[in-house]
């Protein structure tokens, strides 16, 4: 089968269609074929090395951590799916014809396999942030890079918990957050008495989702450094904030909890452009510019 892999770290020049062995479920694992891969910013920050010196590579290293699909075998000890099911959630080297899912959910049939393939990231990420950063009901939360795919998902999870969302992004995306339930804030300077003029009360807590350097100015604009959270950028506790990384905790909850609310109509995922399987790299220089709307998924079949 062909599978998406890179054999050194480098650019998106590196990314190479292989062709591999076909992989097998094992133990609580279920293998599906490939209909659609998510890409993440992780995926080409792994590729250029930058987590290197805190997760080991072996290459080849296949890329992908999130894939929708049809089930095609079940292994053992996993019950609630049948073949043919489609379904929809982590694994590894998921840019390839077959992929080993260790966690998922059903996938709706509301629900298309391009926006299933990219909820899994963003939905446990968002999930997870909004527990540690500790906002409530009746709360603001400020989101920086409100409108990429882990914002989009932050800011309708904490609409649908009844928290006011103050959404940072670029003038272009404001009408997209406001379609979300945000209230849009442009980037850059002066942001704090942006954010003073919108909620003259206060700004309970911040969570920074694009990595720009701003964990300083979040801590200014809320004033506690403990209710400021990154998922993106790694020098934040030095600031007193935190910083939110896996790994996943029973994420199968989360995807079958927005799986729902997807079918209801609660809860959307933009799909800014879908590449093929040939156009990975494509979809990797597009997203390491950091001006996506949503999400970007690779179509396998």
């Amino acid at each position: 089968m062909k599978a998406v892999r890179y054999h050194a770290f480098g650019g998106p020049e590196v990314l190479t269609v292989d062709e591999i062995a076909v992989p097998h479920a094992g133990p609580g694992q279920i293998r599906i074929v490939v209909h659609c891969a998510g890409v993440n910013p992780s995926d080409w920050k792994r590729r250029e090395g930058q987590y290197a010196s805190f997760e080991d590579a072996e290459f080849p290293f296949a890329i992908g951590v999130e894939a929708s699909g049809i089930v095609d075998e079940i292994g053992d000890g996993v019950s609630g799916v049948a073949i043919g099911d489609a379904v929809f959630g982590f694994g590894e080297g998921t840019v390839a014809e077959q992929v080993i899912l260790t966690h998922w959910a059903a996938k709706p049939a509301s629900v298309s396999f391009e926006v299933a393939s990219g909820l899994p990231v963003i939905v446990d990420t968002a999930t997870r942030a909004l527990e540690e950063v500790n906002i409530e009901t009746g709360q603001t939360l400020l989101v920086s890079g409100a409108a990429g795919g882990i914002g989009t998902a932050i800011v309708q999870l904490a609409r649908l918990r009844g928290i006011t969302v103050i959404g940072a992004a670029s003038s272009p995306k404001h009408d997209y957050l406001a379609s979300l339930g945000a209230v849009p804030v442009n980037y850059g300077p002066s942001l704090k008495e942006r954010i003073c003029e919108l909620s003259p009360t206060g700004v309970d807590a911040a969570i920074d989702v694009a990595g720009s350097d701003i964990i300083p100015e979040l801590i200014s604009i809320v004033g506690k450094p403990d209710q400021v959270l990154s998922v993106a950028d790694l020098s934040a506790e030095k600031y007193g904030a935190k910083f939110s990384h896996g790994p996943p905790r029973q994420p199968e909850i989360a995807f079958a909890d927005v799986a729902s609310l997807c079918d209801r109509g609660l809860f959307i995922l933009h799909i800014q452009d879908v590449y093929t399987f040939e156009q990975t790299a494509d979809a990797h220089r597009v997203s390491a510019k950091g001006r996506v709307t949503g999400k970007l998924v690779i179509r396998i079949c």
